[in-house]
């Protein structure tokens, strides 16, 4: 075997300049340190701040390859968000409490609740994302979404009181809209109606409004469809159109029963 040849081959085809790994791992570093800072009663938060903006700034340098937007000075406009952030997310695992008869406690729902957890991820990074840092956010909710099977694109809007129940399974798309006091369950889907590279920068998932409850493997579809406020969402329905407020959508599933044979 000519191993120089395998070598010499194998960084000819190595074409992507800014595909470090370490930029993965990083990340999850990160991720978990903003977490512990927020939620872990024994952290020390102006210590960890410190850490946080120390990681941050590793990040900086592997994932900011624009040269015209000086991705350090996003720090200081984000670590004033945190407090905002942490309020929401207090409001979230109070409506997870609040729904789920199953729930012991809010410590419960903040330490063993994987549609919690997901949550949170998700609007840790929603913030870099509106600030336009490339790849981290993404890296964030997909870190969230291996641990949990919730993949929430950081680029959705999610308003208060948001409830993911059992969480595994459900996919929420970048420009899905889901306002206030909404609950989902497991395998849950608000995707795109079509799959094109067109459509980038089209809205393409659905519009969930206020007081929406969306019980399992339901799928909507569509940057058209809007489901309305006060609206229920059987389980197992596919809906590409919009639904008006205050209605009840079910699945209704066609049942055969096999006749008997007598045998003599």
């Amino acid at each position: 075997m000519d191993k120089k040849n395998v070598v010499e081959q194998i960084i000819q085809h190595k074409k992507q300049p800014n595909l470090r790994y370490q930029l993965k791992e990083r990340t999850e570093v990160f991720t978990n340190l903003l977490f512990y800072t927020l939620f872990d009663i024994e952290t020390e938060v102006e210590d960890n701040l410190n850490k946080l903006e120390t990681e941050f700034d590793t990040l900086v340098d592997l994932a900011c390859w624009d040269t015209e937007k000086p991705c350090k000075k996003l720090w200081e406009n984000y670590v004033l968000k945190l407090p905002g952030i942490l309020k929401k997310l207090n409001r979230d695992a109070e409506a997870t409490v609040n729904c789920d008869p199953a729930s012991l406690s809010i410590e419960e729902v903040y330490m063993a609740y994987p549609g919690f957890y997901a949550i949170a991820i998700y609007r840790l990074a929603h913030e870099l994302y509106v600030e336009g840092f490339p790849l981290v956010p993404r890296l964030m909710t997909e870190y969230a979404h291996r641990q949990t099977g919730v993949d929430i694109n950081p680029g959705a809007q999610i308003g208060d009181s948001f409830h993911i129940d059992h969480g595994t399974g459900v996919v929420i798309g970048e420009t899905a809209v889901i306002k206030n006091h909404v609950k989902i369950y497991q395998g849950v889907t608000l995707g795109g109606l079509f799959v094109a590279k067109n459509l980038q920068k089209t809205k393409r998932h659905p519009t969930i409004e206020n007081n929406v409850t969306i019980y399992a493997n339901a799928t909507i579809l569509g940057g058209d469809t809007v489901i309305g406020e006060n609206t229920i969402i059987g389980g197992n329905a596919w809906l590409t159109k919009s639904v008006p407020p205050n209605s009840t959508v079910f699945h209704t599933p066609e049942i055969k029963i096999k006749p008997i044979s007598h045998v003599s």
